[in-house]
Order: structure tokens, then sequence, then C-alpha cells
């Protein structure tokens, strides 16, 4: 059942002594919720899938793709290689301790932690966390976001469904509900979404010394070089930027390149939204919908910042904004002040590599950063020259699907990582052991 009538802290102390009876810990346990987990994805897909669809317009591929596939992916990657993860690492003993000494590191799980969930990928963006939580053994209070309600519902009864509920509860709501879970002391609070309220979850989580995954945002840069073939860029930069109609932490915000590149990518751009969305994109099921009335007044106050390459189309009814590219953008435009989060590309011109580092470098580190080039240098001088959370040379978004690879920020774009065996670090705590034989 659900655990929305029970007050935040009655629901902490209940997964608290869970915990301390040492339940979740055995790797039986925690690799039977990840297969119940897997078990709720792929039976209750379709029902996900619909409330994915009602909250944000997702299409039924796009919502497999990038949520419910997205999460098995992750689980399977999990279970395949947990007992190689949780192997206790020897580490090497100084001579002074003696011959018989022994030494290594193993991972705890931490005790209960708190996940909270954005509105953009309400379902992969809860769940692919749980994956990592669950699989360090710890108890977990899942938090979906109030902004995806049809999703916050669907997880809310499917959850307590498949997994413990003596470990694992949902707690539905808004900001008050939040605040008070940040009121009770969790061993760990993962939180992903904007920088105004990771503020927040950190100051509270200071209260009581937990420590936080904040994975946030910002806006994540584009550097087209002139060597590149400004066909395969467009088509991938579309792809990236208006999946989820731009609702992407790591979708390419903005396009830095000289003047005569911008010139050529323009009508790229314009053919390659065509493309993959026909004449009428707001006719085309694939493409989404913003997530509600103030993203939507919001994003369409950034449509004057410069001059429209292809889309500026809206329907507030409908919560509809085309595919919109701008050139001609000011450095201080409305555009460039804030994370877009929405379907609107602008470029911007740079005199060359230099300026575009220069630029980059004078903002703050984005959660990702992608440049399209043929030359080794130019890509060794990006990846050396500026500081992000994840780099993409030639295919934005995709480093987030390697699962092997840590997946986080840096500065303001975020602290602490996860995916693979990052989800399971960032959920325990690797404790030092010595033995020394008393005879």
């Amino acid at each position: 059942m659900s655990n929305t009538p029970e007050q935040p802290a009655a629901t902490v102390t209940r997964l608290r002594a869970t915990f301390r009876t040492g339940r979740t810990k055995p790797v039986e346990w925690r690799t039977g919720q990840l297969r119940r987990l897997r078990e709720m994805l792929t039976e209750q897909g379709p029902e996900l899938a619909a409330a994915l669809h009602a909250d944000l317009g997702k299409s039924r591929t796009e919502a497999y793709r990038t949520e419910i596939d997205f999460t098995v992916r992750e689980i399977d990657h999990t279970l395949d290689r947990l007992d190689d993860w949780l192997r206790p690492e020897p580490a090497p003993v100084p001579a002074h301790l003696g011959d018989d000494a022994t030494a290594w590191t193993q991972y705890d799980p931490l005790g209960v932690v708190l996940v909270i969930a954005p509105w953009n990928y309400p379902a992969q963006l809860l769940l692919s966390p749980m994956v990592g939580a669950l699989a360090a053994g710890n108890a977990v209070v899942a938090k979906p976001s109030e902004l995806a309600p049809a999703t916050s519902a669907a997880l809310a009864r499917l959850l307590p469904a498949y997994l413990d509920t003596d470990a694992v509860a949902v707690v539905e709501g808004g900001v008050p509900e939040t605040t008070a879970l940040l009121a009770e002391r969790f061993d760990h609070v993962f939180y992903t979404g904007n920088g105004a309220v990771g503020r927040v979850v950190m100051r509270a989580a200071a209260e009581h010394l937990t420590p936080v995954t904040l994975e946030l945002g910002g806006k994540s840069p584009v550097f087209v070089d002139r060597d590149s073939d400004l066909t395969v860029v467009a088509d991938r930069l579309a792809r990236g930027k208006f999946l989820n109609a731009g609702q992407t932490c790591v979708a390419p915000d903005y396009v830095l390149t000289d003047p005569e590149t911008a010139a050529a990518l323009e009508p790229a751009l314009a053919a390659a939204v065509e493309a993959l969305y026909g004449k009428d994109p707001q006719a085309c099921e694939e493409y989404g919908r913003i997530v509600n009335e103030r993203h939507f007044d919001r994003l369409t106050a950034l449509l004057d910042s410069g001059r429209t390459v292809v889309g500026g189309d809206t329907d507030r009814t409908a919560k509809y904004i085309a595919p919109t590219v701008l050139a001609d953008v000011d450095p201080e435009s409305p555009v460039m002040r804030e994370e877009i989060f929405g379907p609107v590309l602008p470029i911007l011109t740079v005199s060359g590599l230099d300026e575009a580092i220069a630029f980059i470098n004078d903002r703050d580190k984005p959660l990702a950063l992608y440049v399209f080039s043929e030359s080794e240098d130019t890509r060794s001088r990006v990846a050396a020259e500026t500081s992000s959370g994840g780099l993409g040379h030639g295919l934005p978004l995709a480093h987030l699907t390697v699962s092997d690879l840590p997946f986080g920020g840096v500065g303001e774009s975020g602290t602490g990582n996860y995916h693979g065996r990052y989800s399971l670090e960032t959920f325990s705590h690797r404790k030092a052991v010595l033995h020394k034989p008393l005879s």
C-alpha cells in the first residue's frame, strides 16, 4: 500500500527499524528487490508509459527507450556484476604490522536513504538511483515529483505492490511533504533537479551532517568546429536537443561556432527538424509537450532572444512549443541567462576555439559539454582546458547511457555521481578493515 497517509517521521522510523534488523543486508535480499523492480517495469510498462504520456506527452517509444527500458538495462547491468562489486578488496599491509596482518575494504550499506526525483524523466530518475540504493542494501524513501502527477500516482501504487514495504516507502506530495522529509535524519539524500532546490536540500541535510548527491543541470554548451559534417551534426543535435521537448538535463543548451559555420548550420538544422518531426511537429506523435503552463510561459518569453531559423510556433492550450532554433543571439539575451530546459536552441558565434573555450570557462561548469570536430587537437584542448560533468565528442546525451561511466555534475551542475558501480559506491560506505591475529 502507499505510505502517503503516514507521517514522514513515522516512515523514516519504521524503515530504520527494518534496516537495523539486518534484513536488507544479504545479497539475496538486494538481488531479489532488483528482480522484483525489473518485473514491475516489464509487467507494468504499459501503465507507466500511459502515465508518462499524460504528464509529458511522451510517445510510447520514447517512454520505453528513455525511462522503462533504460532502467531495466541498469538493473541487468547491476545484477550481472553485483557479486564482483561487493567482493572485499585486499590492501597491502606495511611491514611493521607483521606478516600475519591482513587488510581490506568492504562496502557497507548506509542505512535509510531518500531519493527525490524530478518531473522531466519522472520514472527513470526515481528508479535508476533506487537501483543503486537497493543494490547497496539500504532502505529507501522514494519521493516522486508532484509535477508529474500521473507518473507519481502510478509509482506510488506499483512500487509497494512489488517491493518490500518494510524497507521501501513512497511519499507523494509537493513542497510541504518534501520539506517534512528533509527535516528527518537520513543516511544519504539523492536529489535530481535545479540548483535553487539543491541548495535547500543541502542546507537541510547539513543539519544532520547527511551526505548528499545533487544531480543538477546548467547550460550545456556545444562547440561545432568548421571541419564538421554539418548534416550529421544537425541530425545529432536535433535528436539530442528536442528529445522530451528539450526537457533533458544534459540536452545541448546552446551552440558556439564561427560565423561561416553558423550560417551553414542553420539550414541543416531546419532540415533535420523536418526530417525528425515533419512539417508540422505538433501533429507528430513522437514529439512531446511542455510539462505545465508555468514552464510554457517561461519558455515562450525566451523566443524573442534571436532570429528564428525554424520553429517558434506555440499553443498554450496544448502546452506545445515547436522545435525552435534561434540565430544572431546576444550572450546577454534572456535565453542565455538561465538553463533553457525546453525546445529552444540558440546559436552564438565566436571567432574560433580559443574564444569558445573562454566563453565556456567564463560561466558555471556545465553538466555536459559537446564537441563536434574532426580535429584530435581540438578535442584534446577542450578536454584539457574546460571542466564539465561529462564530455561528449560527436554525440549528445549518449554518455549517460553507458553504465560503466559515472554520471554527475561539477560545481553548479552538481556533486557526486551514479550509474553502475558508481551507484553502489554512492549509497555505500567503503569501510577499512585490518585483522591482526591474537596468536
